[in-house]
């Protein structure tokens, strides 16, 4: 695939800097990063991190933001509000170029006969299984080894890569991409002690989970089916690799959910809330919408929205922040305090002593 430097401008919505103008003409035929970068590809600079980077790209044509002070030669430059966003753009052409779907049941794949299935919209590959009721979406993709279970529902568009469980039930709406090795509708983590026998006891889960549409699961992620009810993950939310998300939980749309974060039962959150990575949130909480967890955040108490939060427990930012501060600080302080100690110690015995002469006088 071969994009003009006009093509470019119109998939990116930006604007041609005048002091940046190529002389000849220019022709994008990749993506890359800008160290990276060489002649016939595009790169952008989302960081401040990475300016040195683009002062010495090679690249054709990097995308920027607005004022950059200063830029190198013979690179022609696409100011944009977001870089990265508009960047997206471009790879997201270079994708379909590349996309390789093609309607058809793999010979080794295992479809009920009461499957929902149209072969001739709908990809199933090498060594999935397909069980009875089961109801694909035109347009979807279903990876190889993957397993839909009895009444599922796969909406349109979606992409289900290698080895993704789909329980009985359970319902994914349209546009949904789950990556390698996430299970859906997993049993909650229900066990009651049997105070007679001294033993756990399994308490049913028989619940679904609802995925609305234009989710993205990562890899390995589990999200557990409710005990009854639904466990409902909303439109738009991004849910990141290993992720634990327990039963009966509501997250609201567009949230993110980043690494290793995990989700007690029954808990909601609100929407555009983000959990960093590692975060802890304790069972039957509300998070408010546009809430932000800092990373190994710990959550046992309900948080109102609309304000960043950090430690374990939490607090407010800035309080969290003031307190880690003081935290560091401590080894001193209590070396300090040793010799206030130390100095109060010898004071009191010099008064002692003084005391006994004066009575001895």
């Amino acid at each position: 695939m071969t994009l003009s430097l006009t093509e470019v401008l119109h998939l990116t919505g930006g604007r041609l800097l005048p002091d940046s103008v190529p002389a000849g003409e220019v022709l994008i035929t990749g993506v890359a990063t800008l160290a990276e970068a060489g002649v016939g590809e595009v790169s952008f600079l989302g960081n401040e991190k990475y300016y040195k980077d683009f002062l010495a790209t090679k690249a054709s044509v990097v995308l920027v933001p607005p004022s950059l002070p200063e830029h190198p030669k013979d690179v022609a430059l696409i100011e944009t509000e977001n870089p990265s966003l508009a960047f997206n753009a471009l790879v997201d052409a270079f994708m379909k170029v590349t996309n390789d779907f093609v309607p058809g049941i793999h010979p080794s794949a295992i479809v009920d006969p009461t499957a929902e299935i149209d072969a001739t919209k709908v990809r199933v590959q090498a060594g999935a299984i397909i069980e009875a009721d089961a109801h694909i979406g035109a347009g979807s993709d279903i990876g190889p080894g993957c397993v839909i279970g009895k009444h599922a529902v796969i909406g349109e568009h979606c992409r289900l890569f290698a080895r993704v469980v789909v329980r009985e039930r359970c319902i994914l709406g349209n546009y949904v991409v789950v990556q390698p090795g996430a299970v859906i509708g997993s049993d909650g983590f229900g066990f009651l002690l049997n105070k007679e026998t001294g033993r756990y006891e399994t308490v049913d889960q028989v619940g679904i989970v609802e995925i609305r549409d234009h989710v993205d699961i990562g890899a390995n992620t589990t999200i557990d089916r409710a005990r009854f009810g639904r466990t409902v993950i909303g439109e738009g939310t991004k849910i990141d690799n290993l992720v634990q998300i327990a039963h009966n939980v509501t997250i609201g749309k567009h949230t993110v959910v980043v690494s290793q974060s995990g989700i007690a039962g029954s808990t909601h959150l609100g929407d555009y809330v983000t959990v960093a990575a590692q975060c802890g949130i304790a069972g039957h909480l509300h998070i408010g919408d546009q809430a932000i967890l800092a990373a190994r955040t710990g959550v046992m108490s309900d948080l109102a929205g609309g304000q960043p939060y950090w430690g374990s427990p939490c607090s407010p930012y800035k309080e969290a922040a003031k307190q880690y501060a003081a935290l560091r600080k401590l080894p001193e302080a209590l070396k300090a305090m040793a010799g206030l100690r130390k100095e109060a110690q010898e004071l009191k015995e010099r008064l002692t002593k003084k005391k006994h002469w004066w009575q001895r006088s």
